[in-house]
């Protein structure tokens, strides 16, 4: 197919919008820039038939004024970065799974997503995260990975990714060559990792060759300085020798390379949005995000075009790019009539099946958790946004009130890191309580959450610690009190905490994560 130069730049681009809607700056930019790819967010989604309906209308558009199918994209990772509506049916989180002990939860998570997701119109999953959890200060990564074993996150992955394929959506691996082991979100900052080649080796390209060899289709780049690697101070998504002699060439990768956004601060900071483009595809990166400010295409699309003409950047690799991209959308890009079949029901009961099985007892002073009573006390934070890639702050999700209403007794919100005067505060009467149910939220990293269970410990013997986001927090429990790894704070998750209580079992779960 012979594309003009401004249509080729639109095939490379991944353009975000907001609205539930197609704006009229949306359609002028598909319509004068060619731009021949979406990114949805929740902003975008109200429910599954509104859905459905702006994936055909996006496909109709784009089609219409380019000639070609679009891909629309999506960071459908489960648990606290999910993107469906309510009415979908939200898989857990990457570490849920892996808590389950079998690769099979993986494996089918992957294919009722794609398989859900193709229903909808959305035809590329930005998943699975195939970063190893090795630091546990990462405030970006943490439940969104499989662990923090190399070979075990490979299965995970690996699974995940056949799920997707199988369901019949595109995948990609995330972020290359490893986001684990930073303690800086690069949403908000530039992170690095001080590693040698040999060290990564050994560690975060593990999973990498694995999905490689199961055939995945894309791998996401990570916006992450590697100075044992490189030393001209540009991060991974930016750099030639890590996108072009590491992962096309040395690990043989002949997928698609697509960047992490564009805007987010660990670029837009250090280098500029549009000069960071430019750098990206300098290095090899096929699809180019930029996730949320629409009019920056007309900067994007004329400083690319200067650049191109000039011979600042390859017109043959540009050619390259575009056969990969074409290949790939011919591939995966529905263009039939033929209505999709997913079982909803089927899909909502497994991850309430898989969740269940996740539920993981890290500390147990006894056998089993103490009874309720007739007079629980539950204390907890509501959900913050711990990165900007979760799901933005959702008030409808209040743990102490949801099983409070269930249980009786009393629910209270805290802060995410209340100081010394507000836990005296929540301290109040609390031994007269038949029991404590406090619900963390990355206390780890938010230590007035910990401080507040010492106290309570102090003042009442039945304490029950639930960590609702990263398991590290029940590292720093009392001796008498009972930790529960529940890695999520979503309405599924709380449903399956209310049967824990309603009708006790042994939670089987097994952590992915040494403490």
């Amino acid at each position: 197919m012979n594309l003009t130069l401004p249509e080729k730049i639109g095939q490379r681009l991944v353009v975000g919008f907001s609205g539930t809607k197609i704006t009229e700056e949306l359609e002028k930019m598909i319509r004068e820039y060619k731009i021949s790819n979406i990114i949805l967010f929740k902003e975008n989604i109200e429910n599954g038939s509104q859905l459905k309906k702006l994936c055909s209308d996006l496909q109709k558009l784009i089609k219409e004024h380019t000639g070609i199918g679009a891909f629309i994209t999506i960071d459908q990772e489960g648990g606290m970065v999910t993107r469906l509506a309510e009415d979908s049916v939200n898989i857990p989180g990457a570490m849920a799974i892996a808590a389950t002990g079998e690769t099979e939860y993986a494996y089918q998570a992957g294919k009722i997503t794609g398989r859900q997701l193709k229903k909808l119109g959305v035809n590329f999953n930005l998943a699975p995260v195939v970063d190893i959890n090795s630091n546990m200060d990462n405030p970006v990564i943490g439940v969104r990975s499989y662990g923090d074993s190399p070979e075990k996150v490979a299965e995970y992955a690996a699974a995940m990714t056949r799920g997707l394929l199988d369901g019949g959506v595109m995948a990609s691996a995330k972020h290359f060559p490893g986001h684990g082991d930073t303690n800086i979100d690069s949403h908000l900052g530039l992170p690095q990792i001080n590693k040698s080649l040999e060290e990564l080796e050994k560690c975060e390209l593990i999973p990498f060759k694995r999905v490689i060899v199961e055939g995945i289709p894309a791998i996401t780049t990570a916006h992450i300085l590697f100075p044992k690697i490189i030393d001209n101070k540009l991060p991974a998504t930016m750099s030639r020798e890590i996108v072009n002699d590491m992962l096309k060439e040395k690990m043989g990768f002949q997928g698609l390379v697509i960047s992490d956004c564009m805007e987010m601060q660990a670029i837009q900071q250090s280098y500029g949005t549009i000069e960071g483009i430019k750098l990206a595809i300098k290095a090899g990166v096929d699809l180019i995000f930029i996730s949320h400010t629409t009019r920056l295409v007309k900067d994007v699309s004329e400083t690319l075009t200067k650049a191109f003409d000039s011979g600042e950047l390859s017109m043959e690799e540009m050619d390259c790019s575009i056969d990969k991209i074409l290949y790939w959308k011919n591939k995966f890009i529905d263009n039939s009539d033929t209505e999709i079949i997913f079982d909803e029901q089927y899909g909502k009961n497994y991850v309430s099946q898989l969740l269940k099985k996740s539920i993981t007892p890290v500390k147990m002073p006894t056998k089993s958790l103490p009874e309720l009573g007739q007079n629980p006390l539950f204390i907890g934070t509501l959900p913050f946004r711990a990165t900007n890639v979760s799901n933005k702050k959702d008030n409808t999700l209040n743990f102490p009130k949801y099983m409070a209403d269930r249980f009786g007794g009393r629910g209270k919100i805290i802060s995410k890191d209340p100081d010394s005067t507000e836990i005296e505060m929540a301290l109040e009467e609390v031994e007269s309580y038949s029991t404590v149910v406090i619900g963390t939220y990355n206390g780890h990293l938010n230590k007035g959450q910990l401080e507040l269970i010492k106290k309570v410990a102090v003042r009442n013997n039945k304490v029950i610690v639930l960590a609702l986001r990263n398991p590290y927090d029940l590292k720093y429990l009392p001796e008498n009190v009972y930790g529960i790894a529940v890695y999520e704070y979503t309405s599924n998750s709380l449903k399956v905490l209310a049967e824990l209580f309603e009708n006790p079992y042994e939670p089987e779960g097994k952590l992915p994560v040494i403490m």
